[in-house]
C-alpha cells in the first residue's frame, strides 16, 4: 500500500509538504533531501539545510557536487537511451524523481522505456508515488539498495524489468554512503552479475584526488558529512573506486573521444562542450560507465 501522503501539488515538479510524511524523522537529515536542497529544490527540511550550510562553510561551492552528479546523470542517460537504445533502467538510491531525472530522459527517447526507482526514504517514496502515479512505465520501490538481493528479487523489479534483455543499473551518488569498501565492492558486483550481456552499469562517487591542493577540500567535506546529522559521505581514492568497478566481463567506456577508459571527474565524462578548468569541488566527484560484454 502507498504511504499516507498529505501535501498540495501546485505543479508537476513543485510539491510542498503540508506536514512531515508518516515515518519521517524530522531531526535526522536525509541524503535525498540534502541533495534536493543543494540543487535548489523545495522538498527538504531545516535539518537538511543545516547539513548543506555546514558543508558550505567548509567550502562555499559544495552545491557543485550535486550539480556535477546531476549533469553526469543527464549525459549518461542521453548516451544510454539515445545512442545505445537501452529501454530498461534500475535506478538505485534515486532520490526525488523531479525534473530531468532518469525516467524523463529515457522516455523522451522511447515512451515505453521501463524505469524502476529504488529508495527507502519515506519522503522520496511519498513524493515519487505522487509524481509517477500516471506513468505506467515507471515505478518506485521501497527497498535498501545495499541489500541487492532484496532489490533484484522484488516483484516490481521482476515484473517490470526483463533480465533477458539489456538493463542499465544506476548507482549514482550512493556507494559513498556505505563505509566498508570491501562490502561496497560485493554489492556492486552482485548487481553487475545479475545483468545480461550488453547491459550497462553507471557509478558516481565522492573522490579524494590525492593531490596537495585537493585532498584538504575532500577531507574537509568528508568530515562535515560524517559528523553531520546525515552521518555518511566517504571520499574514496581513485584506486578504491576502481576496486568497485573492476567487474569480470565488463569494459569501462572511455570518458571522451580518443581517451583511454578511466575513472574521471564527472564533469569530464563526455562533456557537452569545451571543459573549463574545474573547481576544487568539481574535482571531488568522479564517475564511470561500464558495459557488459
Amino acid at each position: 500500500m502507498p504511504l499516507p501522503v498529505r501535501y498540495s501539488v501546485t505543479s508537476p515538479y513543485d510539491i510542498s509538504p503540508s506536514v512531515v510524511p508518516v515515518g519521517v524523522d524530522p531531526n535526522r537529515a536525509s541524503i535525498a533531501r540534502v541533495y534536493d536542497a543543494a540543487l535548489g529544490g523545495k522538498t527538504n527540511y531545516a535539518v537538511d539545510r543545516e547539513v548543506l550550510d555546514a558543508a558550505m562553510r567548509v567550502h562555499p561551492g559544495v552545491a557543485e557536487l550535486a550539480w556535477a552528479n546531476r549533469n553526469f546523470l543527464t549525459r549518461v542517460m542521453r548516451h544510454l537511451a539515445g545512442h545505445v537504445k537501452i529501454r530498461q533502467y534500475l535506478d538505485c538510491g534515486s532520490g526525488l524523481p523531479t525534473a530531468e531525472n532518469t525516467h524523463q530522459i529515457a522516455q523522451r527517447f522511447d515512451r515505453s522505456a521501463s524505469v524502476v526507482y529504488v529508495d527507502n526514504d519515506p519522503v522520496v517514496l511519498a513524493h515519487g508515488r505522487a509524481l509517477l502515479a500516471t506513468n505506467d512505465a515507471t515505478h518506485i520501490l521501497d527497498a535498501n539498495i545495499f541489500e541487492p538481493d532484496q532489490v533484484l528479487n522484488h516483484d516490481l523489479v521482476t515484473t517490470h524489468l526483463d533480465f533477458d534483455e539489456p538493463i542499465a543499473v544506476l548507482l549514482l551518488s550512493v556507494m559513498h554512503h556505505h563505509l566498508d569498501t570491501a562490502e561496497c565492492a560485493r554489492i556492486v558486483r552482485r548487481y553487475a552479475d545479475a545483468l545480461p550481456a550488453d547491459s550497462y552499469l553507471a557509478l558516481s562517487h565522492l573522490i579524494d584526488p590525492e593531490t596537495p591542493g585537493l585532498t584538504p577540500v575532500a577531507k574537509g567535506l568528508e568530515q562535515v558529512a560524517l559528523n553531520s546529522k546525515m552521518g555518511s559521505g566517504t571520499f574514496r581514492t581513485r584506486a578504491e573506486i576502481e576496486t568497485l568497478t573492476a567487474l569480470d566481463g565488463y569494459d569501462m567506456l572511455p570518458p571522451g573521444p580518443g581517451e583511454a577508459p578511466a575513472v574521471v571527474a564527472c564533469d569530464r565524462w563526455w562533456p557537452d562542450g569545451p571543459v573549463e578548468p574545474l573547481t576544487p569541488t568539481q574535482e571531488c566527484f568522479a564517475g564511470v560507465v561500464l558495459r557488459k560484454r
